[in-house]
């Protein structure tokens, strides 16, 4: 039953969800499906339901359709390259960005640090790969923000200013007995998210954070943060959208780096990648005639979330293969084979333009 199923959200890495429909009544999070309607041109994983709830996004839509002034936020923990997790955030940035949001773009260096123990010498060296590949992927330098934590003085000011308003009690609340490091990484990262609301952008605006549900205990407790600090910053507390969390190649709950056949990143080898999807975990029965007769699951096939999350274009497109699947209509072999050339083709041109966008990322993050 719904009531035994597992709910942890950790943005430090043990999140496990079970049960997303309990998210809102839980967590206070709201579904963004009764406000599709009210969205301009609705970005993909929005329309599918990937991106599933959020908290005050009517205040960005009203901005959106309006013309005024907002803002979009997000960043990377700069512990490796791009996966597709990652990619359903980039995407989710630009969406706002090209619907008229100044777009805020943190490379948490002090989080990788105090979490991962990378040291900033590495992180940076990472970063410029990172930046390389969302530039690749169409974020615009000219209506846009990129800057590494541990250079930016006005986040790590406010993170010193929240600290007066927080006690010990309240943030071990939030995310259980962690170092100290962690509990001043989320400080950081409520002044990551505050920052686009200084006088130095424009003044406080509607900003949304696009993020996987694993890290709504940041949203939470920055909100919190804005309304203590209301009187002197006057801050909107900020609005955010969540995105599912995508199956791993295994069928595993989720991607994990501890497994290398689990997932892909997008500077991998396209013939490796293909590999991977051939040797993935799929919905479908053991046998061919089994699968013509009975049809798959979709539901537990990491395959079917590939289509989903990014590689069918077209909502068209995932509806007819969900049919096919449960149908029997399609076998997982020739599903495969036509997702590994589609993901092949992917990966090479983004790895051609990103080479193209190398320098520039170094350049950006020079001064940042």
């Amino acid at each position: 039953m719904s009531e035994n199923k597992r709910i942890i959200l950790d943005p430090f890495g043990a999140t496990v969800i079970e049960d997303y429909e309990r998210l809102f009544t839980e967590f206070g999070i709201q579904p963004l499906k009764p406000l599709l309607s009210e969205i301009p041109n609705p970005f993909m994983a929005m329309r599918r339901g990937v991106i599933f709830g959020h908290r005050d996004l009517e205040r960005v839509i009203n901005a959106m359709k309006s013309g005024k002034e907002f803002a979009v936020m997000s960043g990377i923990k700069p512990t490796g390259e791009f996966h597709l997790g990652t990619l359903v955030t980039v995407r989710e940035i630009i969406y706002f960005q090209q619907q008229g949001a100044v777009a805020f773009y943190c490379i948490a260096d002090i989080e990788a640090y105090e979490d991962n123990g990378i040291p900033f010498e590495e992180s940076e060296k990472i970063a410029i790969n990172n930046v390389a590949d969302l530039l690749a992927l169409g974020f615009d330098l000219k209506r846009g923000y990129i800057y590494r934590q541990s250079k930016e003085e006005r986040v790590k000011d406010l993170a010193i200013l929240f600290s007066r308003g927080v006690t010990l009690a309240t943030i071990k609340a939030i995310y259980g007995e962690r170092h100290m490091g962690l509990y001043l990484s989320a400080l950081i990262q409520a002044g990551d998210i505050l920052m686009p609301q200084l006088e130095d952008f424009g003044g406080p605006k509607p900003t949304v954070v696009p993020v996987g549900i694993d890290q709504d205990p940041h949203i939470r407790f920055t909100r919190d943060l804005a309304d203590r600090f209301y009187n002197k910053f006057k801050f909107i507390p900020p609005s955010s959208t969540y995105h599912r969390l995508i199956k791993a190649l295994d069928g595993s709950y989720k991607m994990s780096k501890r497994d290398p056949m689990s997932y892909f990143t997008l500077d991998e080898d396209p013939e490796l990648i293909k590999k991977k999807i051939f040797n993935a975990f799929t919905g479908g029965r053991p046998t061919a005639e089994e699968q013509r007769k009975l049809g798959g699951n979709p539901e537990i096939c990491p395959i079917f979330d590939l289509y989903l999350f990014h590689f069918f274009e077209d909502d068209k497109d995932v509806i007819e293969l969900y049919n096919d699947c449960r149908c029997g209509n399609i076998l997982c072999g020739e599903d495969k084979a036509r997702l590994a050339k589609i993901v092949a083709d992917f990966v090479k041109e983004h790895q051609r333009r990103k080479r193209q966008y190398m320098d520039k990322a170094i350049e950006t993050l020079k001064t940042k």
